[in-house]
């Protein structure tokens, strides 16, 4: 697999792709590594991403970026923005974005964004960890009780294919953020919104909820959710629920 400008590394296992190239702060970047294996591939907040090995694509991308450190909040929606640019033009045409961090497909979780940072001198190291779930969607479904999609519903797409497709998607993306910020993609990230104008039950870090209806992103990234009191940007939370407002 040949990307112009990253270096790509692999290996069959490793406890997570992220992990391993934040520990590498002082390496060259950007690199790419794709396991064929993670077993403590993770989500927002600690929680596990679920994947049998060989049922999904699990890889990073590390990468140096120069922006505020209060803008960096918005890489992980600048990366689903990428990721599902990607993934449409691979023809998941039905690819679209859960706020903050799910690619999702047909109304069903099809993938995950985990993007975490360190500091670098002047400038930030940036790790985008993505993992797609490939087959095995009924399975995986039941198994966490919810709606799962997976690759093999939609195309047939060599494995390749999609990272390499995603991974300079995301270059482009990450070029842009440099050059002008969460701008050049807020407009974009809420044309894929899966849950535009639906009303939504958020949970809040502190384990409080709050209803209201989804109503773009804030100029930080938040999601602005209209509610009885007004407008409120929400920029920590898990969406619960949503339904047709």
């Amino acid at each position: 697999m040949d990307i112009p400008g990253v270096e790509v590394r692999r290996v069959e296992r490793c406890g997570s792709t992220n992990s391993v190239l934040l520990a590498q702060r002082g390496a060259a970047a950007p690199v790419l590594l794709v396991a064929a294996e993670q077993t403590a591939g993770r989500g927002r907040r600690g929680r596990r991403w679920h994947s049998a090995p060989g049922a999904g694509l699990t890889f990073s991308l590390a990468r140096r970026i120069r922006r505020p450190a209060r803008e960096l909040a918005a890489l992980s929606l600048v990366a689903g923005v990428a990721a599902a640019r990607a993934l449409r033009a691979l023809g998941v045409a039905q690819a679209a974005l859960k706020w903050p961090n799910d690619l999702v497909a047909g109304g069903a979780k099809l993938g995950g964004i985990l993007v975490e940072t360190r500091g670098a001198g002047r400038e930030t190291l940036a790790v985008f960890g993505i993992g797609i779930n490939l087959h095995g969607a009924a399975e995986l479904g039941r198994r966490l009780r919810r709606r799962v999609a997976s690759l093999d519903q939609f195309i047939v797409a060599g494995e390749e294919d999609v990272i390499a497709g995603i991974v300079s998607s995301l270059m482009t993306a990450i070029d842009a953020f440099e050059a002008g910020g969460f701008e050049t993609a807020r407009q974009a990230w809420e044309s894929m919104h899966v849950h535009a104008g639906q009303r939504l039950k958020i949970r809040l870090a502190d384990g409080r909820s709050v209803t209201g209806i989804a109503a773009g992103l804030a100029e930080d990234g938040a999601l602005s959710l209209r509610t009885r009191a007004g407008l409120r940007a929400i920029r920590s939370g898990r969406v619960v629920s949503a339904r047709a407002a």
